[in-house]
């Protein structure tokens, strides 16, 4: 069974969110020094004073060891005190930000100028049927909708799909977001599946915010909705290959999935549904395990210890594991496949004569797809080979400083596999690899134009490795003429290079004294997302310095697993690190470094801030893990039994000590100037219950600054 990938659009909304980008001086507190003098056009304070959130004695105890949590009452979200709190909240931010709102709307209107006229991605070959997506004019969010690619060719194909039972239309309208934010006022489309036989489709949504998603199931030759398919709390959804039986596991009351729950691993026989689970390997702590069928094979992806001592090593990293079918279970006559030294492994996807494997080189995203079979080197079966032994095929990109992310590349039997390719200076470019002939092409690259003079940016050429293997007369298009983006390598705390990427205008940055804005999230192995976004332009043009830190916590496994745990540290070291080095260099003014950071992310900038109350002036923390020890202790929290591998568990006491020294919650600094911060959270999400009743409304007044300038 494939790996889910998701086939949706981002609505339109999210890019043109409100936004809030003022001089960052203008937020810093009064009892600074030494700071530049504000421009002639100021930002006054509201007159009354901030709201303080009621204190309530609280004892809190663990390890031998008691603490006042004045704030623990905010647990109870439903408590009038707590709600009453959060308006006075909302409306202090609201008075502190009036006399920004007309620059909220210059910018709002450049970021709307910058979009596109249409949105849509480019059609997508599955079986008889051409898949797409499109943001109508004046809407939000997205369109599936599909056309038979007979319209489009010969006599044959129209044949064919009138076989299927498929009428020859000129499109069909699958699932209408917009249609449903109309009927409930919001919408979040969670998974959606087409069957295999283009017959139905699945969808999860949440129409409150809440992320509790409703399963339903239409039929495509009449648009109705299956009866007796809604289910509340589903989670995740896959076909069989009847197209008529859908696999879905759904939430316990912690919204934690708990049927079909993947942590043992077993496969289900598509064609044969009902006949019964297989488990493929027992449950193993920190062991995350990947499976592929492909005819008379698996492919199984897998960290699991090689070595007879499961304890050897500490960091895991990710080898491929192949055979036939009836010796799952025979572990000699496996085949094992490793990463080069310079390579790790970090997904996979499967057709009918290639393996794809999304890998790092070099600590560098890309991807490279293998023949498949995989024959055999010698007579014999060989035990271990290096990937290397298989000729890979990179997949050749413009630039080192490139993101790369699947496309949804439904078509098993295809040999061309569509991906997206993005840099901080490049604008989204839809290629499709040919692996037969290793060769590629540009479909579709996103259009970008002038904020002021709505014509398109200049733009310039890049040109890649392997260029025998282009095909077509385009060129992916940069602006690395108008931005300059570079990737520096910063020492840390304890002699560790960590990656840091900067951005910023060749016209408009000036050094040593730009402003600048240092995004971080360092959790979960999840790398930090620098590719396109045409807002940043809106700053950069105004001469700010864009800069994202890939401290430890994040990236691959063994950089993943420096970052965790007892470790955890190494983050917020990492983090601080990349902020002196830009101010050191020159990059950023002296008192002009701003920090952003969502969900984890706000966990390394609030511990950041703690550490070094002097060195941001200002910070933006969305949707904050900040109370991290409290929320770890209480199992019913729907994250927390999944978060003692990443945090790990302070009902352990060294854990918990390791916890406790960072958590920005109970590290405040009680007598210190610290920068301002602009808190933002949903008070229906239920990922982040903690974070609202504790850390979002519960900041006692000594985080905020003398001019209180804290949302």
């Amino acid at each position: 069974m494939a790996m889910a990938r998701p086939f949706l659009l981002t609505s339109r909304v999210s890019t043109l969110r409100r936004v809030q980008i003022v001089h960052s001086f203008l937020f810093s507190s009064v009892c600074r020094r030494g700071q530049p003098s504000p421009p002639s056009t100021s930002f006054s304070l509201p007159s009354e004073s901030p709201p303080a959130a009621t204190k309530v004695p609280f004892a809190a105890s663990a390890h031998g060891r008691t603490w006042q949590d004045p704030y623990h009452w905010m647990r109870k979200t439903a408590d009038p005190d707590f709600i009453d709190h959060l308006r006075r909240e909302n409306t202090y931010a609201a008075g502190f930000m009036v006399d920004t709102e007309q620059l909220q709307r210059t910018l709002v209107r450049e970021m709307r100028s910058r979009l596109p006229a249409k949105v849509s991605t480019p059609p997508e070959r599955w079986g008889p049927w051409l898949y797409y997506q499109y943001i109508p004019e004046g809407k939000e969010y997205p369109v599936l909708c599909r056309r038979s690619e007979a319209s489009d060719s010969g006599f044959v194909n129209k044949l064919l799909c009138f076989a299927s039972g498929h009428s020859e239309r000129k499109e069909q309208i699958l699932l209408d977001w917009n249609e449903i934010a109309e009927q409930y006022g919001y919408v979040h489309v969670g998974a959606c599946r087409v069957s295999p036989d283009h017959n139905f489709i699945a969808y999860t949504v949440d129409v409150n915010g809440s992320e509790q998603f409703l399963l339903r199931i239409k039929d495509l030759g009449d648009g109705s909705i299956v009866q007796r398919s809604e289910v509340e709390g589903v989670v995740s959804l896959a076909w069989a290959r009847d197209g008529r039986t859908l696999f879905y596991t759904v939430s316990d009351e912690n919204q934690r999935p708990y049927r079909v729950l993947c942590t043992e691993v077993y496969v289900i026989d598509a064609a044969y549904p009902l006949d019964g689970l297989d488990r493929i390997c027992k449950r193993m702590p920190g062991v995350q395990v990947f499976v592929e069928h492909h005819y008379d094979s698996f492919y199984i992806l897998t960290n699991a210890p090689l070595s007879e001592n499961k304890e050897s090593s500490s960091v895991r990293s990710y080898y491929l594991i192949t055979c036939k079918v009836e010796h799952i279970h025979l572990p000699d006559l496996q085949r094992i496949i490793v990463p080069s030294e310079d390579v790790s492994f970090h997904d996979m996807d499967i057709f009918n004569q290639h393996l794809v494997l999304s890998v790092s080189k070099n600590s560098l995203p890309t991807m490279c797809s293998i023949k498949l079979p995989i024959q055999d080197q010698s007579s014999s079966l060989q035990k271990r080979l290096d990937v290397e032994d298989l000729n890979p095929w990179y997949f050749p990109v413009p630039t080192d400083l490139c993101s790369i992310a699947p496309g949804s590349n439904h078509d098993f039997m295809s040999s061309v596999y569509r991906v997206v390719l993005s840099s901080p200076v490049m604008p989204d470019v839809i290629v499709d690899y040919n692996m037969s002939e290793q060769t590629f092409s540009i479909v579709h690259q996103e259009e970008i134009k002038s904020a002021d003079t709505h014509e398109h940016l200049v733009s310039e050429c890049s040109e890649v490795k392997n260029d025998k293997n282009f095909i077509g007369v385009e060129r992916w298009e940069d602006f690395s003429s108008k931005y300059y983006c570079e990737r520096k390598q910063v020492i840390s705390h304890d002699g560790i290079k960590v990656p840091l990427t900067i951005m910023y205008s060749r016209n408009a940055w000036k050094k040593g004294e730009s402003p600048g804005l240092l995004h971080g999230y360092g959790a979960y192995g999840e790398a930090m997302d620098t590719s396109w976004c045409s807002d940043r332009l809106s700053l950069l043009d105004r001469g700010w310095v864009m800069a994202f830190a890939d401290v430890r916590g994040g990236g691959d496994s063994s950089w993943h697993e420096s970052g965790t745990g007892l470790t955890k540290p190494n983050s917020i070291h990492d983090f601080l690190s990349c902020a002196s080095f830009l101010i050191d260099k020159g990059y950023v003014h002296n008192g002009q470094l701003g920090a952003t950071g969502t969900s984890a992310g706000g966990l390394l900038v609030g511990a950041a801030i703690n550490m070094k109350t002097d060195l941001f002036c200002a910070a933006i923390l969305k949707v904050p893990f900040l109370d991290v020890c409290n929320s770890l202790m209480d199992p019913s929290l729907s994250l927390t039994i999944l978060d003692y591998e990443e945090f790990g568990n302070p009902h352990i006491e060294k854990q918990f000590e390791c916890i406790r020294s960072y958590s920005p919650y109970d590290n405040i600094p009680r007598a210190a100037c610290l920068p301002s911060v602009l808190v933002t959270a949903s008070y229906n999400d239920s990922r982040q219950t903690a974070l609202i009743t504790l850390p979002f409304s519960s900041l006692p007044v000594c985080w905020m600054n003398t001019n209180a300038n804290m949302v």
